[in-house]
């Protein structure tokens, strides 16, 4: 293994964001850290990785802390990301629901809100365009940055390139620059904010129907996947549901959901 000269700060880095969001990059991750941290460096006009580690903890750096959790948990995403689990989703649970007076999912580690988005449309598409009325998803993530874009609503060509033109035509308008913004009903029933998913307990009054959280656990390590997982379970109805991504599974996490199907748990009723 190439050992650099500012390793000492590497490690003081990695360390820092498992304590403070939970997201771990073992050995195969990295050079990907190191990739990340390339513009923080550039735009702070930090020389490596040991200065940084040492800026991170000066008062008055909430800056630097945020750029630097922004470029750790960048995450390539698009609309209709794995679609088969979200598929199953509407599939088993949908029939239940459907009469409720009200939806209530959350999006957690939303990313720029793509998925927030492609939940809104999958509903409407199979109730009708007047669920979005009574339908309110949460989207959260850690990185201020990509909150605000999602609440902006705005997306380029690329991040479509899994969609049916025909729902891009339904559910966009052109924004210029080979780009679309979300339809004013769609934009109505999704909210943004920031939130670290390891300040636990979660902070909600009201329970959800669902949550999903794909595409995340595996930047965190054990001990903090089984701490968000119970975290999730106690947020959620009793006979709701967590949504994982086809790669993530929470059966060997010992925690209380019940898998259903891939990507698919249940919390006990």
């Amino acid at each position: 293994m190439q050992v650099h000269a500012d390793q000492a700060g590497f490690e003081q880095l990695r360390d820092w964001l498992s304590r403070r969001c939970g997201i771990t990059f073992g050995p195969s991750k990295a050079n990907l850290l190191r990739q990340r941290m390339e513009r923080v460096l550039r735009r702070f006009g930090l020389p490596d990785l040991n200065h940084l580690a040492r800026e991170l903890d000066r008062a008055g750096a909430q800056d630097l802390q945020l750029a630097v959790l922004h470029a750790a948990s960048i995450n390539h995403t698009y609309f209709f990301r794995e679609i088969e689990v979200l598929d199953n989703f509407m599939d088993l649970a949908l029939p239940e629901l459907k009469e409720r007076p009200e939806f209530r999912f959350w999006s957690a580690a939303c990313s720029s809100g793509e998925e927030a988005y492609t939940l809104g449309i999958m509903l409407a598409e199979r109730l009708g365009s007047g669920v979005l009325n009574r339908t309110h998803i949460l989207g959260t993530d850690i990185s201020e940055p990509v909150v605000e874009r999602a609440e902006l609503g705005i997306y380029s060509a690329r991040q479509f390139s899994q969609t049916d033109p025909a729902r891009v035509k339904r559910w966009f308008t052109p924004a210029g620059l080979d780009q679309y913004r979300v339809a004013p009903e769609l934009r109505g029933a999704c909210t943004f904010r920031r939130m670290n998913l390891k300040a636990t307990p979660y902070p909600f009054n009201r329970p959800f129907q669902a949550v999903f959280c794909r595409n995340v656990l595996y930047y965190f390590d054990r001990a903090d996947q089984v701490a968000t997982v119970n975290a999730l379970y106690d947020v959620v109805e009793p006979g709701g549901w967590l949504i994982t991504s086809v790669t993530e599974s929470v059966r060997q996490l010992g925690t209380l959901w019940e898998p259903v199907a891939t990507g698919l748990y249940r919390r006990r009723s």
